[in-house]
């Protein structure tokens, strides 16, 4: 028989495996979509090729190179805020035993300072899965920044097109780890939960795979992206 750690049942094994499993589930069908219903991960690919194509035959690139480092500047954020947040849940789990006392006052929380532990360490692992995406999706922004620089002003030069492809999966490399990274964080969120009880896991692992399966496969801003250019505007 399997001894679990005082504070935990095998509910709470039930929901982190739910939990997880969700999280794997949500993201491989926003990434591998399918063809007949792309999500808005895989609908922007065309359009960040389309970009590459447009950089390839624009004289001035200040504009692209702007846009670039807005992407690399809100990647950046995002790593510096799961730095704080890493560093904030090592903090908890040293002082496991005083937070589980507190805990035990508001009648909110695991029953034992082991228990309160495990918990803390399922968002902190997402955080840090969070931390790296965006540490690599940061470090490819800037291959392709590289790669971008390096493509002829002249479109008809050889090679030209080449690079600007290449640089344009590089970018759809760098947006792919950047999403990976925010659903990370939602569920990362979502497994704070726990600290309250399993009911209160499965609960937000619900909610929280709904709100990522809607805004990627189900949202306004999808039926924006997928819309026919020559339909009429709608009110």
């Amino acid at each position: 028989m399997i001894n679990l750690p005082a504070g935990l049942t095998f509910l709470d094994v039930a929901s982190v495996a739910l939990h997880l499993a969700a999280w794997g589930l949500v993201s491989h069908a926003i990434e591998h979509p399918r063809p007949d219903k792309p999500s808005v991960s895989a609908a922007m690919r065309v359009y960040r090729r389309g970009w590459m194509e447009q950089f390839l035959a624009r004289d001035t690139r200040i504009f692209d190179g702007n846009i670039l480092s807005i992407l690399q500047h809100s990647t950046s954020f995002f790593a510096s805020a799961c730095m704080i947040a890493i560093g904030g849940g090592l903090a908890l789990i040293g002082n496991a035993d005083m937070v589980a006392s507190m805990a035990q006052d508001v009648d909110v929380g695991p029953a034992s300072p082991q228990a309160l532990r495990i918990k803390i360490v399922l968002a902190l692992i997402l955080v840090i899965n969070a931390f790296l995406k965006f540490v690599w999706a940061l470090r490819l922004f800037g291959y392709c920044a590289i790669l971008m620089a390096s493509v002829p002003n002249d479109p008809a030069a050889p090679g030209a097109r080449g690079l600007a492809m290449k640089a344009a999966e590089v970018n759809i490399n760098a947006a792919r780890n950047f999403n990976a990274g925010m659903r990370a964080i939602y569920f990362a969120i979502s497994a704070l939960a726990w600290l309250i009880g399993p009911w209160a896991l499965t609960l937000a692992t619900i909610v929280v795979t709904w709100s990522a399966w809607r805004r990627e496969f189900a949202s306004g801003s999808r039926r924006a992206i997928l819309a026919d250019d020559a339909a009429p505007p709608t009110n």
